[in-house]
């Protein structure tokens, strides 16, 4: 089923069509872009209330700028869905965040209007920058640059780091700030508070309009722009004697707050802008989910609710006849309060992912103890460390994507130190359509390698329930526990608690020939190869091992005694991973098998449904089958 655009949109398949346009018809062009969006996303899922909220500033940006020469740079790419669209893959636009289908997020490899690749957030700031430098070194003065942050990227460090340094440059830097409010929760900080602010500000406002009155006059003087800029530049520290500016401050030129959502007033605005130079930012004050009432109104729901009834807005959910399991992280949150419940001491931390890592359960049981951070992972790790201090058990639930990002905080501020803080990694392996910027592929590498730390996966809900028990326990050091996203295994899954000694597997099933080790939830999957191995008659045995650090060392000299065929499966990294520890067990201790080992390559891999990227990687059921097949050799032979 393909969605049919309306009549200005399916003449747009760049922005040299858009520019064509009479100013007069992009209402009615942002309007079509909407509809188009929501009748697309309703039918085909996806990202929704993001990109709805900046259709406006989409189309004013793309016909005040010549992209792609002037370069766009989107933060938090959820927000790219119209960019996409007015930039040739309208078309395309159906397979979004489908196997082999277009990224949901901008990409450089797949259009030259997607000027930087972006899935994390905060990113924005700093990569334009560099782009301006780069410009301005290779005397390219009339080129733009324009950072587009929102969705709650400004409270990310980073983009603070990125403004320190543009303030003192001379780059042509645009930033424009859309003010939503929102990241995929509500924005929590002071940040959030000083914008408000801003925007409400009777004084403020004032100001502003008087300031915008002789911006207003910028069009009239053609090159005397820059004179006109200078008195705007009076007016403003005119005013900041008045009311301070975060801005102004870090030497960023400042204008807004502006209504995001009047595409003929920005339109106007960014043609100004153009002529005034240096960096600057302009407030942009927009509706996550605007033109669709039920996104406005819940816009956490509708972040990305997947396909729904455009017309009734019921979101589609799967009906079973039996019941199912729960998500590992309804498990996590469910189980934190029954812990925080008996023990005073936890904390549950988030890096503004309370509803993703569903820590928003323990919020609204306890919510004096668990701490939304922002968008903030470093500061998440470090302030967990200085829980950690004081006697407190921080459990601090960050996806193994974005750990990635606080990684040093990791090593220097909790392992160095050896303090009891408890990594919960949601998102580990693959993360499924947000693709290669959102798998959790690296975490049993990265993490197995630093001192003072547990690293533990649980192949089922009463295993993740085990692990959160034993990382409770008074101890020394930190304790890592990384699980996937989606459904566990277990519909009765609520189990009594009881401690897993560190660094203990266990056998799942015994068999000959063949023993298969896997860690984590991707050991279930076994099961479902044993079927096929069945026809072969081949029972290979398998082992979940649990732990990646330490390993079961008494467990693997017994495995290695009786074994010389060992296949270890994993959903992480092959470089340096679970596969790897095992090898490296068998080489320090001088035995002598043929391993073959499953996980993720040494490469990119794309978006796609969960089990599509197992398979391509070859270790879904289908893939272990064939593995244990290939080692028994002969035997399947007879």
């Amino acid at each position: 089923m393909l969605i049919q655009p309306g009549k200005l949109l399916a003449t747009i398949d760049n922005p040299a069509d858009l520019r064509k346009l009479n100013q007069g018809q992009l209402v009615q062009l942002s309007h079509e872009l909407r509809q188009y969006i929501i009748d697309t996303v309703s039918v085909y899922g996806g990202h929704f209330g993001a990109s709805l909220g900046v259709v406006e500033l989409t189309v004013a940006l793309h016909y005040a700028f010549q992209t792609p020469f002037d370069q766009l740079v989107w933060d938090v790419g959820h927000q790219a869905y119209g960019h996409k669209i007015l930039t040739g893959r309208r078309s395309q636009f159906h397979t979004n965040r489908k196997y082999k289908g277009i990224s949901g997020f901008p990409k450089r490899k797949e259009s030259p209007y997607d000027a930087f690749g972006v899935g994390h957030s905060s990113t924005s700031i700093s990569a334009a920058l560099g782009m301006a430098i780069a410009s301005e070194y290779k005397n390219e003065k009339d080129r733009h640059h324009i950072a587009v942050i929102g969705d709650g990227a400004m409270t990310g460090g980073m983009a603070f780091e990125a403004m320190n340094h543009a303030g003192f440059t001379n780059s042509n830097l645009l930033i424009v700030l859309n003010d939503n409010n929102m990241s995929i929760d509500p924005n929590v900080g002071a940040l959030k508070d000083y914008l408000t602010d801003i925007t409400t500000s009777h004084t403020y406002n004032k100001a502003k309009d008087e300031i915008w009155k002789v911006l207003g006059k910028l069009s009239k003087f053609g090159t005397s722009a820059k004179d006109i800029a200078s008195k705007v530049e009076t007016s403003m520290k005119t005013f900041l004697l008045q009311h301070s500016n975060l801005f102004e401050s870090l030497n960023l030129r400042y204008f807004g707050p502006v209504d995001g959502h009047d595409v003929n007033h920005l339109v106007s605005i960014f043609n100004d802008l153009r002529d005034i130079p240096g960096p600057k930012i302009l407030h942009c004050v927009t509706t996550k989910g605007k033109g669709f009432a039920l996104a406005e109104k819940d816009q956490t729901r509708w972040h990305a609710p997947g396909k729904f009834d455009k017309v009734t807005g019921v979101i589609q959910k799967k009906v079973y006849d039996t019941p199912q399991p729960p998500k590992y992280q309804d498990v996590f949150g469910h189980t934190i309060v029954e812990l925080a419940g008996k023990n005073d001491k936890i904390m549950g931390i988030t890096p503004a992912m309370p509803s993703g890592s569903s820590l928003n359960i323990m919020m609204e049981a306890m919510p004096d103890r668990a701490i939304d951070v922002g968008i903030a992972e470093q500061h998440a790790v470090t302030f967990s460390a200085g829980l950690a201090t004081q006697g407190m058990v921080p459990f601090c639930n960050i996806y193994s994507t974005f750990m990635q990002r606080a990684y040093d905080q990791v090593i220097h501020d909790v392992c160095i130190q050896n303090l009891h803080v408890v990594f919960c990694l949601d998102r580990a392996g693959f993360a499924g359509a947000d693709g290669p910027t959102h798998h959790g592929a690296y975490d049993l590498a990265y993490m197995r390698c630093i001192p003072n730390i547990v690293v533990a996966a649980p192949m089922n809900e009463s295993e993740l329930r085990n692990m959160m028990y034993t990382a409770q326990l008074p101890r020394e050091g930190a304790y890592c526990i990384r699980y996937p996203r989606g459904q566990g295994v277990m519909p009765e899954w609520r189990t009594p608690m009881e401690e897993i000694k560190d660094g203990t597997g266990r056998l799942v099933q015994d068999g000959e020939e063949v023993a298969v080790l896997t860690i984590g939830h991707i050991g279930n999957y076994v099961a479902e190869a044993q079927k096929l191995l069945d026809v072969e008659g081949l029972q290979p045995a398998h082992y979940d091992m649990r732990f990646v650090k330490p390993l079961d060392e008494k467990l693997l000299h017994e495995i290695f005694s009786k074994f010389d065929k060992v296949l270890t499966v994993e959903d992480g990294c092959l470089m340096g991973g679970f596969g790897s520890a095992i090898v490296e067990f068998m080489a320090d201790h001088g035995y002598h098998a043929q391993v073959k080992r499953l996980g993720i390559p040494d490469s990119i891999i794309e978006h796609g449904e969960q089990l599509e990227l197992h398979a391509e990687c070859g270790f879904d059921p289908a893939g272990i089958a064939r593995a244990v097949i290939q080692l028994a050799g002969v035997s399947v032979a007879k």
